[in-house]
């Protein structure tokens, strides 16, 4: 019955304090930890402050009934079993009551060995979807390189299973340096394409002139300089898929015929007049709010909805929790390896650093410091002095009031480009700036 040790934590909700008293006597007896409630509200608030393996809940209460409190459990709660027991059985209550998603259903008076049967049931189905979901969630992340343990990689790790198990365009979103392109390749590589290629394109990195072409392949004579035919990223992940990077990046002409894409799956070369079928799961990243460029028609509205089939979002660094230690000590061990040196540890105090850190740059910002402290440490063992001075607590100095605001904006600037290892597109974001007047700014700061 146990599952690693622990006691199976089951919710009884009924208005019947003799119906409460017999069901916990009961189930308490067969070694279970039982929570009671009268009602659907006192329920929720249980939900709430408790994880429950399993709700057993009465079908008529005041106020509440029993089958909103299921359909609570089946829409909000993914790791919680849910069973119904009632004096007014009837076969329109069964149907009702399997329809919102109560697989067991026992009719009042029931015996203590069919309630023991049906717990068990309920819990060999709850253990059999988390042993499933472990196995999952453990192949992703030994497979990939997706390192962690908290809940909110482990979210990732369940949609990256889902989304492989299907051809539909898939979002990816999160800030810069926290792994979109490594939960992309997880996606591929766990499908049924993963024989077939993985191509990454980075569509902020290729010149608007030029992305139609490589997106798409040209024909020899099509413009200036396409002296042979040539095929495109999309004719190259025929049968896989396509990592379509910085999305936000593209013009709308070009969101234009990428939607066209999607829609007719096929790609018409740069100077054809014949379009080609594409066999091509799209994958695409973006480190910005598309909904608030579809708010300012930065961005296409038709081609978000296409592109957000399946949306994945992967948490900044510094809401996984100790996953930041686990990443830390992984790339120290694998930068000593390429440097033929000791890995570095961490004192308890840079630690607490490493783990009160903001990481505006993500696991990309964490990697590189590890990196640095690997090659230029004295010793293996980093103490909080030893990390960059942008992590760690400073003392407030007198505020320096004769500085003129160009003088403090200038400052300002530089910490931030500093805090995102000179990231511009992130600090342009911290800043409330566009690129351009980033650009502008820090060119006027070098002339003055």
């Amino acid at each position: 019955m146990a599952e690693s040790g622990k006691k199976r934590r089951i919710l009884v909700v009924d208005d019947a304090p003799e119906t409460l008293e017999v069901l916990e006597r009961n189930l308490a007896s067969r070694g279970y930890q039982v929570h009671t409630a009268s009602g659907v509200d006192e329920a929720l608030r249980v939900l709430e402050a408790q994880a429950i393996d399993l709700v057993i809940t009465d079908y008529k209460m005041p106020r509440v009934s029993g089958l909103d409190l299921v359909r609570h459990v089946r829409e909000n709660l993914t790791d919680t079993e849910v069973m119904m027991i009632t004096g007014y059985a009837s076969i329109g209550g069964a149907v009702e009551a399997v329809k919102y998603g109560a697989e067991d259903y026992l009719a009042k008076p029931f015996t203590d060995e069919e309630l023991s049967d049906a717990v068990e049931h309920a819990l060999d189905r709850l253990r059999t979807r988390r042993a499933a979901r472990s196995r999952s969630e453990k192949e992703v992340s030994e497979s990939y390189g997706i390192l962690g343990e908290s809940e909110a990689i482990h979210k990732v790790f369940r949609a990256i299973g889902k989304a492989a198990l299907t051809s539909a365009t898939t979002l990816i979103t999160g800030e810069s340096g926290t792994g979109k392109e490594l939960v992309a390749r997880a996606i591929h590589y766990s499908s049924p394409r993963a024989s077939a290629p993985f191509v990454p394109v980075n569509c902020g990195g290729i010149p608007e002139g030029l992305l139609e072409s490589e997106l798409f392949g040209h024909i020899k004579g099509a413009f200036t300089g396409a002296t042979e035919t040539r095929a495109g990223f999309f004719q190259t992940a025929d049968g896989g898929t396509i990592f379509l990077d910085e999305i936000s990046e593209t013009s709308l002409a070009m969101q234009v015929k990428l939607l066209r894409v999607l829609q007719d799956k096929e790609v018409c070369m740069v100077g054809d007049v014949h379009s080609r079928k594409a066999d091509v799961r799209v994958v695409a990243a973006t480190n910005k709010d598309l909904h608030s460029l579809v708010e300012k028609e930065l961005f296409r509205e038709d081609l978000f909805f296409r592109l957000s089939v399946i949306t994945i979002t992967v948490p900044p660094l510094a809401e996984r929790g100790d996953d930041i230690l686990i990443l830390a000590r992984y790339f120290a061990g694998k930068f000593a390896q390429e440097s033929g040196k000791q890995a570095v540890r961490f004192s308890d105090t840079a630690v607490r650093v490493l783990k009160d850190y903001d990481w505006p740059g993500n696991v990309r910002e964490l990697e590189n410091i590890i990196q640095r402290l690997t090659v230029m440490a004295d010793g293996n063992l980093i103490d909080a002095p030893d990390l960059p001075s942008l992590m760690r607590f400073s003392a407030p100095r007198r505020t320096r009031l004769h500085r003129t605001l160009a003088e403090v904006e200038r400052e300002h600037i530089r910490n931030v480009l500093t805090g995102v290892n000179n990231n511009k597109t992130r600090a342009a974001e911290i800043l409330g700036i566009d690129r351009k007047t980033l650009r502008e700014k820090l060119k006027a700061n070098k002339n003055s």
